[in-house]
């Protein structure tokens, strides 16, 4: 008898995910539509430019979010060209010796100096003499908080004590007291995995949440110190609740943006990664709709070396436990269950 009631319970999960998979498919574009880490319309021109070796359309883009005070856009637009500028780097190296002194121009070269000695073995101190090429950049703009941020990266790999890092915490705050960027980076620090805990990483994320303006991605910060614990492990055990109302949090910041908007992309792929962990299959397609096309490098590189394959390779596999938990039958509008008759 147990043998023949685990083979019906297998029988009706096959035929629930037969029966649904199909129609769960809608509001998800095709896998070819899929893009991994798209750039958004104001940065995709310079992308393009510098491919081209030309820098003016970067140093106009950088020099607009500098100008207006759009420190969360100017550091993503950083960070993205100095990703690029690590395999084609001719157009910085034309920029900076026409503008030496250019402070758009030095927050990308000291950006891309981190990144570059980040994997060495030799990582703490090859940064150590990143520092001049940060300080510079720190004092092309006095009111900018992207060097800050790269700052509290930069001291996070030369192994900086807690003392040093909270000066250069206090300088990014005052600056920009919810930026993004700079709170993520002293998450990072704060993590299990460099010189704190996971209880720590918790109560600085949610302290944040709790300060943040109405629909800022710092909102959102529990969320990445529940990926740091499912991903980290550790000693410390964090209750379930505490990771529920984490994605709970960034869910209700997600639905404060548009489906398929660019700029929440990333904390929608983090936390559907939460989600699957979780085994919260609805909530994880529900933000599976909401990203679109727009798959991001993070988290899903952390899993895998083709983060874009893992992303739509969990994607189906979501819409399956989906389908699997649908019943075949489900209630008819009149409240009992569907007869034949009323297909």
């Amino acid at each position: 008898m147990v043998d023949t009631m685990a083979l019906l319970r297998a029988f009706i999960r096959t035929a629930r995910m037969v029966k649904n998979t199909s129609r769960l498919a809608a509001g998800l574009p095709a896998d070819d539509e899929v893009l991994l880490d798209a750039p958004d319309e104001r940065l995709a021109p310079a992308l393009v430019a510098a491919a081209l070796g030309e820098y003016d359309i970067a140093a106009k883009l950088l020099a607009s979010t500098r100008e207006a005070a759009e420190w969360e856009n100017r550091d993503r637009y950083a960070r993205r060209l100095a990703v690029f500028a690590r395999t084609r780097d001719e157009w910085l190296q034309t920029w900076q010796s026409e503008s030496p002194h250019d402070p758009d121009a030095l927050l990308v070269k000291a950006e891309l100096a981190v990144r570059r000695w980040w994997e060495s073995p030799a990582r703490a101190e090859l940064l150590r003499e990143v520092g001049p090429l940060i300080g510079a950049a720190a004092e092309g703009d006095p009111r900018d908080p992207v060097p800050w941020r790269i700052a509290l990266d930069h001291a996070r790999g030369t192994n900086a004590g807690h003392t040093e890092f909270e000066k250069l915490w206090t300088e990014a705050v005052r600056r920009s007291p919810h930026h993004y960027g700079c709170h993520v980076a002293a998450l990072k620090y704060l993590s299990a995995a460099w010189y704190g805990s996971h209880r720590e990483c918790f109560d600085f994320a949610e302290r944040a949440a709790q300060d943040a303006l109405p629909g800022s991605l710092v909102q959102a910060l529990p969320v990445r110190a529940a990926f740091a614990y499912l991903t980290e492990g550790g000693r410390a055990v964090i209750p379930r609740e505490r990771l529920d109302e984490a994605a709970d949090l960034a869910i209700a910041v997600s639905a404060a943006y548009a489906p398929a908007d660019p700029w929440p992309a990333e904390v929608r792929n983090l936390l559907t990664y939460v989600l699957i962990r979780l085994e919260r299959w609805q909530d994880a397609l529900d933000q599976l709709r909401l990203i679109g096309p727009y798959a991001t490098s993070f988290p899903w590189d952390r899993v895998s070396d083709d983060p874009l394959g893992q992303f739509l390779e969990l994607r189906d596999g979501v819409r399956l436990e989906v389908a699997s938990i649908i019943p075949l039958h489900p209630r008819s509008e009149r409240g009992g269950r569907a007869r034949s008759g009323d297909h």
